[in-house]
């Protein structure tokens, strides 16, 4: 049984390491209202996301499947509130066939879906469909249409340089669909987004509904 105790609500903060890829997994995390990137790292130090996740799953999919490090880093993306539970307490709650157990079960599933949809993604599409889709992933997991992301970030999460992004912002914004300077981004169009996005984006949220839905 999940003891209400056991969580304790914290502020996430703009690139702040909640997971460090190697080290002891102390805790998971229930976003509230914050954006999460899980990053593969090279050995020159770059880095490309690998997975996003927010308010509609969890932080600590190793601790689910019996693991006790972190396989990636994960920073914040997009501050904001959490709800963190010890890895102990954890464990206990999902020791039996318990409600968040069988929950964080199918999360593990639309995530590895998920997952598998931006990999076929980043290999297929171009960077101006895959910067509507971040973006709109980004937007469904934050409270309201204004968030604060950097250039050089949103370059990390698609793997492509920051000129790159500059001119595709630029793109978008003559567009009417964003409002992006210094970082602050303002969505005013979503439904173009949605148009200049790749098949991925809806595809993902159809995988996800059915899954969490079984």
């Amino acid at each position: 049984m999940l003891e209400p105790r056991s969580l304790t609500l914290v502020h996430l903060h703009r690139k702040e390491v909640v997971g460090e890829r190697g080290k002891a997994a102390e805790h998971v995390h229930f976003p509230c209202g914050g954006v999460l990137s899980v990053l593969a790292f090279m050995q020159s130090g770059a880095a490309v996301e690998v997975g996003t996740l927010g308010r509609e799953g969890f932080y600590g999919l190793e601790l689910l499947v019996g693991g006790k490090i972190w396989t990636e880093t994960t920073v914040c993306q997009v501050e904001g509130d959490s709800l963190r539970m010890p890895a102990a307490a954890f464990r206990k709650a999902i020791a039996a066939d318990t409600g968040l157990r069988r929950m964080t079960q199918r999360y593990l599933m639309a995530y590895l879906a998920l997952v598998s949809q931006s990999v076929a993604c980043n290999r297929l599409h171009n960077i101006e469909e895959r910067f509507a889709r971040w973006v709109l992933m980004a937007h469904d997991r934050v409270e309201g249409d204004e968030f604060f992301l950097t250039q050089e970030f949103i370059a990390d999460m698609l793997g492509v340089h920051r000129p790159s992004v500059s001119v595709v912002a630029g793109a978008f914004q003559q567009a009417g669909y964003i409002k992006y300077s210094r970082g602050a981004m303002c969505i005013l169009n979503r439904e173009g987004l949605e148009a200049a996005s790749c098949e991925c984006y809806a595809a993902s949220n159809e995988q996800f509904a059915s899954l969490l839905a079984q």
